[in-house]
């Protein structure tokens, strides 16, 4: 029989939903969270799809660790605790498409895409979603120049790391992106407040 779990990586614990799940198959608990725990060590702080394959008369289990959701490993490579609420207005990070090419890389065997090149559309998408800038410019635009062949090289040699001075260049144009962000998003606020003070004295 099977059990599927969303576990956090490295760090399960015994709780309700473990004993309802394993409890009716009489297997120990402990030993499952602490083989899903070294299964799942390398994920850390996210969350990690998990199937137990277990065999009811002898209570021998087998741990499968599937790869986190693409927006878990885009969150974990670029340091951001979540996506944008507004993705179109507000933007969380800027990638470069070497660390795209790295998460497509990481969830290609568990993905339907029929190459890497389709796999790394599909990450390219999730930013999108998420309010992830690539390259400096909108997800969408990084669509259309995957299309285009801009990044062919890139995917086929499965470039994964990151030049210094690009990263750099990358991480300045976020930065002032932000600061101009942070500054439409305080003048809102404010004129929210203008607004609703506006109306108590009215």
């Amino acid at each position: 029989m099977q059990i599927k779990l969303l576990v956090e990586g490295g760090n399960i614990k015994p709780g309700p939903v473990l004993s309802q799940k394993l409890g009716p198959v009489g297997i120990n608990i402990g030993q499952v969270i602490q083989k899903v725990n070294d299964a799942t060590k390398n994920f850390k702080g996210m969350k990690v799809p998990v199937e137990l394959d277990i065999n009811p008369s002898t209570k021998v289990f087998d741990v499968k660790v599937f790869s986190p959701p693409v927006s878990e490993l885009l969150k974990k490579e670029l340091g951001i605790e979540k996506g944008s609420g507004i993705h179109e207005k507000i933007k969380v990070a800027n990638a470069s498409i070497e660390q795209i090419i790295k998460i497509a890389k990481t969830k290609f065997p568990n993905m339907l895409s029929r190459n890497l090149k389709a796999a790394v559309k599909t990450v390219v998408g999730t930013c999108a979603s998420l309010g992830i800038l690539i390259e400096n410019k909108t997800a969408k635009e990084v669509e259309q120049e995957i299309d285009e062949g801009k990044y062919d090289k890139e995917i086929e040699q499965e470039r994964t790391e990151t030049p210094k001075e690009k990263k750099e260049i990358l991480d300045k144009f976020f930065s002032e992106i932000k600061a101009r962000q942070d500054a439409v998003i305080k003048q809102e606020i404010e004129r929210a407040q203008e607004e609703a003070q506006t109306k108590s004295e009215g």
